[in-house]
């Protein structure tokens, strides 16, 4: 007896075709999905691979900064708080950072080749854009030689560990790899990609990647000796280290710092005040210029001053905002006055606090003191000035 045709396929049959549609829809989706994530991971292989190039020096430099001579820390000033690289050559910047490694003894310690130190030196050099105006490899070179200075001195040497001191020599060089000399505000408002990638902290975190990138590049891996435990830790440390040079990190935990230092509470085994003071320590080597000889801050100042400017244009351009007093270049009659500002609502409050817990850091203190002096008679003059305009 034949079937009838309303019989041929029962609801239940129906229901298993629809379900096996949708498997096979969802198993293309998947395979068109991981196609793309595949080729998605080839090209960041790609282009890891092409910035890794980018960012290598030539063999012919490597050798040349291998081979060299390096002078004394003494003969570089490389202990002295007063440091400048203004007057510097390029060459005798990178083997600066190589002297300050070597009287670290870090090669030693942790058994870093010679040559992939210099090829690591040479690598950071080439990381920090040369038409940024401040945040360049110049920045870069005082941050670390305050750093070294500090980390010199009886107190420090005496208490931070060798594996705290390496992360910290790495952090404070590296801090601001890759800087495009805007801030995270402009990051954010502009909507770049760092942004949407990172969130908060977006060049702090972009730079301790940048960090990464060439600490694990062939030929630069200065920490390939280290245990795998020291590794984490070292990472751990230049990660917390970098991210700390974002003053709005600095904001939050200063209250804390300035209170150990206050009460003089600060105990070096306990592992939660030790990480404080290589935050504080970290901010202090980046606004160092505030406290250099007055010639040379001046001169970092209107850097600065320079590049901020050139954000605020960029606002007003791009955004259509009004820019920050400090960033809008209407304002730059103003500087002295931002400058006391920065100095008593940032800086004096850092450097007192760290003479406190480090009393050999004081010539900071000091040299921030001296600087203040100067840009106040600076308001002052400019506010007499004013005043006979007015009566004339």
């Amino acid at each position: 007896m034949a079937i009838a045709e309303s019989e041929a396929f029962s609801r239940a049959d129906e229901h298993l075709l629809e379900d096996f549609a949708v498997y096979c829809a969802l198993g293309l989706q998947k395979f068109n999905t991981q196609q793309t994530a595949d080729k998605t991971r080839v090209r960041l292989a790609v282009t890891k691979e092409v910035l890794s190039y980018q960012i290598s020096a030539s063999q012919e430099e490597i050798n040349e900064l291998e081979e060299a001579a390096i002078p004394s820390a003494d003969t570089l000033s490389l202990l002295d708080f007063g440091f400048s690289d203004f007057d510097m050559s390029q060459n005798a910047m990178t083997q600066a950072v190589v002297r300050m490694f070597l009287d670290l003894n870090l090669p030693q310690e942790f058994k870093i080749d010679y040559k992939a130190l210099c090829q690591w030196v040479l690598s950071v050099q080439k990381c920090y854009r040369s038409n940024v105006v401040y945040h360049n490899w110049s920045h870069a070179l005082r941050t670390a030689q305050c750093m070294f200075a500090m980390l010199q001195t009886k107190e420090l040497k005496s208490n931070l560990s060798s594996l705290e001191v390496l992360a910290l020599m790495i952090a404070s060089l590296s801090h601001d790899l890759d800087h495009r000399g805007v801030n995270n505000s402009y990051i954010q408002r502009s909507n770049q990609p760092l942004a949407q990638l990172y969130g908060q902290s977006s060049l702090e975190h972009h730079h301790y990647d940048m960090c990464l990138l060439i600490l694990n590049n062939p030929g630069s891996q200065i920490l390939s000796s280290l245990s795998v435990n020291e590794y984490m830790a070292c990472l751990q440390m230049i990660e917390k280290n970098i991210l700390a040079t974002d003053l709005a990190i600095f904001f939050e935990k200063r209250t804390k710092f300035f209170k150990l230092a206050e009460n003089n509470s600060c105990l070096w085994k306990d592992e939660g005040h030790r990480e404080l003071l290589r935050s504080m320590l970290m901010t202090a080597s980046d606004i160092c210029a505030i406290t250099k000889p007055w010639p040379v801050q001046k001169r970092i100042a209107e850097l600065v001053a320079t590049e901020f400017y050139a954000q605020g244009d960029r606002e007003k351009r791009e955004l259509n905002i009004q820019p920050i007093d400090v960033m809008d270049r209407e304002n730059a009659s103003r500087l002295p006055q931002m400058q006391v500002d920065y100095i008593d609502g940032i800086c004096s409050p850092l450097y007192e606090a760290l003479a406190f817990i480090c009393e050999s850091c004081s010539p900071l203190k000091e040299g921030c003191s001296k600087n203040r002096k100067h840009w106040q008679e600076m308001v002052d003059d400019r506010k007499e000035d004013n005043i006979k305009e007015q009566e004339n």
